[in-house]
């Protein structure tokens, strides 16, 4: 009989629309509603604060809060009831194991986020590998692989038009993707109507990494308890890498179609220096960020995405180092065999953007703003404090 109600219940969930919580949703609901109760760590960071303007938790606030959350583990480690309470409250780990969760719930297409989020460092390194051995067959079926030193002139072993050909559909898809999952995360969370200020104060806490400061400015707790900015610092170098070189390609782009300047580039003009500054910031934050990975406390995060986050920053690792070696090989007989190499790793990397780490970035984007638009809003509860 409990099992027939149990079944009707269901039946009549789904015909409404309603989604039954995982597990992962269903714990973080539970201990939500113990840290309510608590309050002792509402000054840690955005999560406690904007906890305290429910008292029950919808799958659309355990979304929003999942993501709210930076996972720097302060809340962990000052926590009475963490385990070995029977409480076994572990703020960190409930919020990340859902995080997981909506990076492939919230992708398009679904089936490739989970593809990626089970097999995330297989996937990406025989991505990788697979993209680079197609590009080098072809350059040898061609003769081309080897040849003598062409002074760094890329587009002598792929055309400038054939290179746009390449990598057009692919940026093109990864912001269709991204763009169609964060759209739908947003409706989901019912977010409001952003204003300049919100966005402002977004994009400050974004840039600066605000939440990543532990919430007394000392950084983000190691196993031993004690606090360090590793984690920021090498967030910040692998974002501000990215962003370089992302300025290196606009401005490059900008040269070659503004200015009819064609490659290659002189190691000292904006392009070049541009991207060597990137380069190194995408070599050393993403290597500090594996071995902070490797060393990390497993209750500090949910052990089942490490294959994903290692995905990523091998992806991350691969395209800064083979970038670097191309720019130091570019006058020599191995350019194109370096070139493949890189192209590969690129296009790797965009090509799985949409479904691993690198999506937490935009997830946790909207997040932020969907906070700063509700801090500005009177308080639905009449209890707490901002």
């Amino acid at each position: 009989m409990q099992q027939l109600e149990a079944l009707l219940r269901e039946a009549s969930d789904l015909a409404e629309g309603v989604i039954a919580p995982s597990a992962a949703e269903a714990e973080v609901e539970r201990v939500m509603k113990i840290c309510n109760a608590c309050r002792y760590c509402e000054g840690f960071c955005a999560v406690f604060p904007a906890m305290t303007r429910r008292l029950e938790f919808a799958q659309a606030d355990i979304h929003y809060l999942a993501n709210l959350c930076h996972n720097c583990g302060a809340c962990l480690h000052a926590c009475q009831y963490a385990p070995p309470h029977e409480f076994a409250v572990n703020i960190p780990q409930a919020m990340a194991k859902v995080r997981g969760q909506t990076y492939s719930d919230f992708a398009w297409p679904s089936s490739l986020g989970t593809l990626y989020r089970n097999n995330g460092l297989t996937v990406a390194l025989a991505l990788a590998a697979g993209l680079a051995l197609f590009l080098m067959m072809a350059l040898a079926k061609n003769g081309t692989l080897f040849h003598a030193p062409l002074a760094g002139d890329f587009y002598a072993i792929f055309p400038h038009n054939l290179l746009v050909s390449m990598f057009g559909p692919v940026f093109l898809f990864v912001a269709v993707a991204l763009g169609l999952g964060v759209a739908k995360f947003w409706r989901g969370i019912s977010a409001g109507d952003p204003n300049a200020a919100a966005i402002a104060e977004t994009a400050h806490d974004v840039l600066k990494l605000k939440y990543l400061d532990g919430g007394h400015g000392q950084g983000c707790p190691n196993a031993d308890d004690a606090s360090t900015l590793a984690r920021r610092r090498f967030h910040h170098l692998t974002f501000y890498g990215f962003m370089l070189c992302f300025a290196a390609t606009s401005v490059a782009t900008i040269y070659h179609y503004v200015f009819g300047w064609a490659a290659p580039y002189a190691l000292t003009s904006l392009p070049v220096m541009l991207g060597t500054l990137g380069g190194i910031g995408l070599l050393i934050g993403p290597a500090g960020l594996l071995w902070l990975n490797v060393r990390r406390h497993a209750q500090h995060g949910d052990a089942a995405q490490k294959p994903m986050d290692r995905g990523f920053i091998a992806l991350l690792l691969l395209t800064s180092a083979t970038g670097l070696a191309l720019l130091a090989g570019r006058d020599t007989a191995a350019m194109a065999l370096l070139l493949a190499a890189h192209l590969g790793a690129v296009m790797a990397l965009f090509l799985t953007m949409p479904y691993g780490k690198f999506a937490h970035g935009i997830f946790r984007t909207a997040a932020l703003l969907k906070w700063a638009i509700e801090k500005r809003a009177p308080n639905p509860v009449g209890v707490g404090s901002e």
